[in-house]
């Protein structure tokens, strides 16, 4: 994160910082592009016995609704995990820190919160987990218009955090839409890598060990209508569709998100459903279902912090909006 400016010395002195290898906004190579890696389920998670730590990390565009049963069925009923990580975008007026925290008064507590009005990310953990807090930082960056309306404002929120001895990025995002805009959302997403965090840059601080991307991407499917892809949902044949997807299709032209896992798209796409139903939109526009709404993550050095990915699903059962939430539970070990 932050800006990775060279730092150049005066004329006939010689600087004492070391000139840095030149790289991406991802902090990646220039030149090198791997695209989006993806990767399988493991079912079984014995928690904290293989692991150092879980979390279970959680997505969902509102559309501007809530209920009180929505974030219970949120945030599940297995709190097997040592952070729960929820990103929102469209969020209504309501207080919704108070709201999940009610939904977790047992087992969980509010460890940070970064709010940009209808964008907002909050980090739970144990209680008393706070004292393995070493470091938590948030930051925001604005990507332009609210869409119209406000709680559909664009852009990203982040929470840096020193957790149990692990350096973090958590990013939750909401990109621009349109299955046309594509070149727009690769823009946003160079630029918010760029900035945030960028006023506390430190040459001589350690970066990020784990980044996780979460949010409303909004990444299309193309070259498909809607009638051939529904067809194909409909036969749950809808991994047929991955190969139509724009955010792994960018990816694979090194536009963005080098060096970053996702797990296997095996749910449905998740936009546009007509809202309190399972039935995709069915007004005048008849959209192209989609997985606009992603779990993406990226270990700086796989040599030593190992991860699985355990869960990565749509959570179908909640109908008060026109996106499902999408779940995902990922452990990480220290190798050395």
């Amino acid at each position: 994160m932050g800006n990775f400016y060279t730092i150049q010395a005066s004329k006939g002195r010689r600087s004492r910082y070391k000139r840095k290898p030149a790289v991406d906004y991802f902090n990646n190579p220039i030149g090198t592009h791997g695209g989006i890696k993806t990767v399988g389920v493991d079912n079984l998670c014995d928690f904290s016995r293989n692991s150092d730590l879980c979390i279970c990390i959680v997505t969902w565009n509102m559309n501007g609704q809530v209920s009180c049963e929505d974030l219970v069925e949120l945030v599940g009923s297995n709190r097997r995990f040592d952070l729960l990580v929820v990103g929102l975008q469209e969020v209504p007026r309501n207080n919704l820190a108070r709201l999940l925290q009610d939904a977790l008064v047992e087992t969980h507590e509010l460890l940070g919160k970064a709010i940009m009005q209808s964008l907002q990310l909050f980090v739970f953990g144990p209680k008393n987990s706070d004292l393995f807090i070493k470091e938590l930082k948030v930051d925001k960056h604005s990507v332009g218009g609210c869409g119209g309306m406000i709680r559909r404002k664009k852009g990203a929120v982040a929470i840096r955090i020193n957790y149990k001895g692990f350096r973090m990025v958590f990013i939750t995002c909401h990109l621009s839409a349109h299955a046309r805009n594509v070149e727009e959302r690769n823009s946003q997403c160079r630029h918010i890598s760029h900035s945030l965090f960028s006023k506390y840059w430190n040459p001589y601080a350690r970066p990020a060990q784990i980044t996780v991307w979460l949010g409303d991407l909004n990444y299309r499917l193309q070259d498909i209508n809607t009638h051939p892809a529904r067809n194909l949902i409909q036969r749950n044949l809808h991994r047929l569709l991955t190969s139509k997807d724009q955010l792994l299709q960018e990816a694979e032209r090194g536009q963005i998100f080098n060096g970053y896992c996702e797990g296997t798209l095996t749910f449905k796409p998740t936009y546009k459903y007509n809202i309190g139903s399972s039935k995709y939109d069915t007004s005048y526009k008849v959209r192209v279902p989609s997985w606009t709404d992603r779990i993406l993550f990226k270990i700086e050095d796989p040599d030593k912090i190992s991860a699985s990915l355990h869960c990565y699903e749509s959570i179908d059962d909640i109908y008060s909006s026109d996106h499902k939430p999408v779940r995902a539970h990922l452990c990480f070990k220290l190798t050395n």
